[in-house]
């Protein structure tokens, strides 16, 4: 047959092109304990869903008579394939061939997977390893010359942080464009002792003369960039971040302005829990696990939880109600007692941003006794992080719903929601709210009351009696300042109920 030669060719380039960086290459890998390429796509996506675009690109040797004796492939793998049925672009750089480098990478591959991805409005999957096309001191001696820097297709990175879900999976050590690539992302997740990501390894920050002699997880591992927001999350090993992926994006729409998809309902809209009830201490200045409230108040087994190492004063996470995805913003009293720090408001911030834009209905529990203060506060800029977060809450238009839990005062309290919206609120009896905290300020307001009592002690034991009637939840509701009361084994019916009523206003 006439096409016999040409397909024949084809076949053997893409033989080529499946040995990536060489057998003992694939090997090394290998005995490092990673994942090659291919592999880690086939276990990212769907059985046999993969597409491959540009397998056969790359760097070819001739002999003199023209014919092919040997062929390099590019270190950049990507195509179109599908995660929970749903069709995605997903991308893995192959550490095999010149480890990532960009002399091997074929810029116009990466622009044009971020492209696709952008045009044909579908999430995308980027698995680095490597700088993941930053460049190397060999490509510039052999080119002979340097360049201004720029970045080809970064113009469609920055669409797609508009327009799809956004995934970026550490799975080796991640230098440079690489760890740009790893930032600019909605959710990002690294490999501990797998993965280090560094804007410049500790040869290069050695060589420097910074005086810093670190290794690679001193540098750049997940105690630091899990803690610190670099990474959203951290994964024991490369099918738990495989995994992760696939959960975030069974929770947020294909694309921006499409619906998220509400699943089969697997748990009962009006299931009460008794637990609820002894969920929240007396003693207000004892700490409970908020984790256990949103576990027994969304759909059983559908809480995800992002960010849990950085920011901690505040969780984030997406969880179901009836099958409707909502984005969970939630206190955890366990840490400084729920207190904003900068580093939480930044988190909150974020978190309340990929909500609003991906159009997921919000709801908050609240147990925030304000933002943190004393030097180190005031040093991180704790109150402008503080008023930015606040200030996303208040941009934020997708329906909102809030469930005090106990303390809510000053400022960050007031960050629990719009005020000028319509308040889809509850509040539990243990609610416990001011412009500032009763205790802390009892001594100054009553200074000269308690100077000329006979019996200090007791004129301020009496004080506080008075004012714990004051401050009683109810004396709030009497006034129509807190919307509803409500027992709290009825959460989750009125949050079930909450997230179907939340879907008119979406559209």
């Amino acid at each position: 047959m006439p096409w016999d030669k040409h397909l024949d060719e084809l076949k053997r380039r893409a033989a080529l092109a499946e040995k990536m960086g060489g057998t003992d290459k694939v090997a090394r890998q290998h005995g490092r304990g990673k994942l090659d390429a291919r592999e880690r796509l086939r276990r990212l996506l769907d059985k046999n869903s993969f597409r491959e675009i540009g397998k056969i690109a790359g760097k070819a040797r001739y002999d003199d008579a023209g014919e092919l004796e040997d062929f390099s492939p590019s270190n950049f793998i990507f195509g179109r394939g599908r995660i929970n049925g749903a069709p995605v672009v997903a991308s893995a750089d192959d550490f095999t061939v010149r480890g990532g480098a960009a002399d091997a990478a074929i810029h116009r591959k990466f622009a044009q997977a971020e492209q696709m991805a952008h045009e044909l409005k579908l999430p995308i999957i980027r698995m680095i390893d490597g700088t993941g096309g930053g460049g190397s001191v060999k490509m510039l001696e052999d080119m002979g010359f340097t360049y201004v820097p720029f970045v080809p297709g970064w113009e469609h990175v920055v669409q797609n942080l508009k327009s799809v879900p956004v995934v970026a999976l550490a799975l080796g050590p991640t230098a440079g464009l690489g760890a740009a690539r790893m930032a600019a992302s909605h959710y990002s997740v690294m490999v501990r002792g797998l993965a280090q990501i560094f804007t410049a390894g500790p040869a290069v920050v050695s060589g420097l003369g910074t005086g810093e002699h670190l290794d690679k997880e001193q540098l750049g591992g997940a105690d630091i960039h899990a803690a610190n927001g670099v990474v959203d999350d951290e994964a024991e090993s490369e099918d738990a971040a495989f995994a992760m992926a696939r959960a975030f994006l069974s929770y947020l729409p294909p694309f921006v302005g499409a619906p998220a998809e509400r699943m089969s309902p697997q748990d009962r809209p009006g299931r009460r829990e008794s637990g609820l009830l002894a969920a929240v201490p007396d003693n207000p200045r004892e700490a409970y696990s908020m984790r256990k409230i949103l576990e027994m108040v969304a759909d059983k087994g559908s809480v995800f939880e992002m960010g849990r190492r950085w920011g901690r004063a505040v969780i984030t996470a997406f969880a179901r109600l009836d099958g409707w995805p909502v984005a969970v913003l939630a206190s955890d009293p366990t840490f400084l007692g729920g207190s904003w720090t900068a580093d939480t408001a930044e988190k909150a911030k974020r978190f309340v941003a990929l909500a609003e834009q991906f159009r997921l209905p919000v709801v908050h529990f609240v147990d925030n006794p304000g933002f943190m203060i004393g030097l180190d506060a005031e040093r991180a800029a704790t109150i402008r992080r503080g008023v930015e977060a606040m200030n996303a809450v208040y941009e934020a238009s997708v329906p909102w719903a809030t469930v005090i839990i106990r303390k809510a005062y000053g400022v960050a309290g007031a960050a629990m929601s719009d005020h000028t919206r319509f308040q889809y609120r509850f509040a539990w009896p243990s609610g416990d709210w001011g412009s500032l905290p009763m205790e802390g300020g009892v001594e100054v307001a009553y200074k000269s009351e308690l100077e000329n009592a006979a019996d200090p002690a007791a004129a301020l034991k009496e004080i506080k009696a008075r004012l714990a009637k004051v401050t009683s939840p109810f004396r709030t509701a009497e006034q129509f300042l807190v919307e509803d009361m409500i027992d709290p084994r009825d959460t989750r019916p009125l949050l079930c109920e909450f997230a179907e009523l939340a879907q008119r206003g979406l559209n």
